[in-house]
């Protein structure tokens, strides 16, 4: 009987390991007080013969305790959508965040017919904080809808147990992607609802959705902006220790759209911080070649404060940001990965501003302000943008500057000076413009079209003459720059070149087709006269003599 009570000990353990595995993972209900004080209670007596056989069993049950215990530990709690070209944007949930190794990129996306893709890190998302990746969704499941969520995992070895049925992929075409909020409401970014560039649904017909059913006024929709009231703050009391979920519901139908944004409240301005006087909004996509030109630059002539907005780049941008801070320029960056969303990044960008800058510039990367008045000075001055603005009090809101859009210019890449020494070839006429807009001046709507906004009531906008000052866009680059910008336009009310519709738009590119194939006579196209004026003021302002020859700072 020496054995007999050692195989008592290891069928008990089976019995009390499978109630936990029963708790844990089959009912998922807690294991309580009582469970763990139960005796352990034999379901058989055992003789020597059979006590390896009850032995080998004991192991295996635990084997498979053990691999489903690493199994749901692999796994990771996300919500994913279905992006254009087949992407899927797998979200971290906030509650789960991956452990450090997983930050390394060692992920894949599991999907419920056993199809894989690997999980490529694509950046992190703010309020709350949360890890994404993407994968693309395998061909064979392109076939026949519904398109269902995978599971991320950190081992295909051990995969998780999937749990049928799959919830479906959320669709990028109808979701709310992303919320700020102000001290007085809130301001949320959604696909699907407003389908016209300077209309949009009633506010009537809307209503915002905090948690599980607190609901409130929908004040202005625009575009891809809602703006919703505040709940009163005993309404979400119950929610104060969890993060808050935030959609908009259709009042019609009731129907809620899907949601991936959460209410975070407004935090306060240290009231000892001023604001900058002049900064500048961009949206960026691989940009880092760029950047340094665009900031020195910039910085000389008066921008105070730069923000990026990442449209998922996969370039140096950040080691060049991190840079750029060292060398004592003021800038951040705010990772943005909502594809066709210009418009909504610029709103973005307005009320997450608001509290640290007094006006605000929207130009592109590849975009460069200057007044012909500054050709006759040595040196740049940090007064010149200021120059351009009304002097206050002034019911001028915003000021317009026309575009002079740059060619190829003959070059093959990109030049090693920068794209103001490299680029001097333009089209003769101007084409649209850009601005320089009072924050406090923008309407609550946050309208806003091709870089400029609507202002509030007795607030007007100043178009300056060419003369006074012009941006100069370096638009058209050489083919390996350009072909880029073909491939990822990024305001969602200006057409899509690679899709064969409005092909009379002035948007489109002469002699561009729907592919990114480059035309015939690319690197002389657009070059109607020569420009030298901006290249000339930057080699006196920037240019210097080293030992390896002439260079200009941002070389450096």
């Amino acid at each position: 009987m020496a054995r007999v009570r050692p195989a008592f000990m290891v069928v008990s353990s089976i019995v009390f390991l499978g109630s936990v595995y029963h708790h844990l993972f089959r009912e998922e209900l807690p294991i309580t007080a009582e469970d763990l004080r139960a005796p352990l209670v034999p379901l058989y007596t055992q003789t020597n013969a059979n006590y390896a056989i009850i032995e080998d069993e004991a192991q295996e049950v635990t084997n498979q305790i053990s691999r489903h215990v690493t199994s749901v530990a692999n796994s990771i709690a996300t919500v994913s959508i279905l992006l254009p070209a087949w992407e899927v944007l797998v979200i971290v949930s906030p509650e789960t965040p991956p452990p450090p190794e997983s930050v390394g990129g060692h992920c894949t996306c599991l999907f419920p017919n056993g199809d894989t893709s690997p999980a490529r890190p694509a950046g992190f998302l703010s309020s709350p904080f949360r890890m994404t990746f993407k994968c693309d969704l395998p061909a064979k499941i392109r076939r026949r809808l519904p398109f269902h969520q995978p599971i991320l995992t950190r081992s295909l070895e051990i995969p998780p147990e999937k749990r049928p049925p799959a919830l479906e992929l959320l669709r990028w075409t109808f979701l709310v992607y992303d919320s700020i909020a102000t001290e007085n409401d809130v301001v949320l970014f959604a696909k699907g609802l407003n389908h016209r560039q300077g209309g949009g649904r009633s506010p009537n017909d809307l209503a915002c959705v905090f948690g599980d059913g607190v609901r409130t006024a929908v004040t202005t929709s625009f575009q891809e902006v809602f703006r919703c009231k505040l709940p009163e703050p005993t309404a979400v009391s119950l929610h104060a220790l969890e993060r808050i979920k935030i959609s908009l519901e259709v009042s019609q139908n009731k129907r809620v759209v899907p949601s991936v944004a959460y209410y975070t409240p407004a935090g306060k301005m240290s009231p000892q911080q001023p604001k900058s006087l002049i900064c500048a909004c961009t949206m960026v996509y691989n940009a880092a070649k760029f950047l340094k030109e665009w900031v020195m630059y910039h910085s000389a002539i008066g921008v105070e404060k730069f923000l990026l907005y990442d449209n998922e780049s996969d370039d140096d941008l950040r080691i060049i940001v991190e840079e750029l801070i060292q060398e004592g320029y003021n800038m951040s960056t705010i990772f943005w990965i909502w594809p066709k969303t210009q418009e909504a990044g610029f709103s973005h960008c307005a009320i997450h501003a608001n509290d640290s800058c007094t006006w605000m510039m929207y130009i592109d990367i590849d975009e460069f302000v200057y007044s012909p008045s500054w050709l006759k000075f040595s040196n740049p001055s940090p007064k010149m943008l200021n120059s351009l603005l009304p002097k206050s009090p002034s019911s001028i809101g915003q000021v317009m500057i026309s575009c002079y859009e740059f060619g190829p210019s003959n070059q093959k890449s990109h030049p090693l000076t920068g794209v103001i020494q490299g680029y001097n070839c333009r089209r003769r006429d101007e084409n649209r413009h850009k601005s320089i807009v009072l924050l406090e001046g923008i309407d609550d709507s946050l309208l806003n079209v091709i870089h400029h906004f609507r202002l509030k009531q007795g607030m007007r906008t100043k178009k300056l003459g060419k003369q006074e000052a012009v941006v100069n866009h370096y638009k058209f680059q050489a083919w390996s720059e350009f072909k880029t910008k073909f491939r990822r336009r990024v305001s969602a009310y200006v057409v899509d070149w690679t899709k064969p519709v409005n092909p009379g738009s002035k948007d489109r590119t002469p002699g561009l087709g729907f592919a990114p194939v480059e035309p015939p006579g690319w690197p002389e196209k657009f070059c109607e006269l020569s420009d030298d004026r901006l290249k000339d003021l930057t080699r006196r302002w920037f240019g210097f003599e080293s030992p390896s020859g002439y260079h200009l700072t941002w070389q450096r």
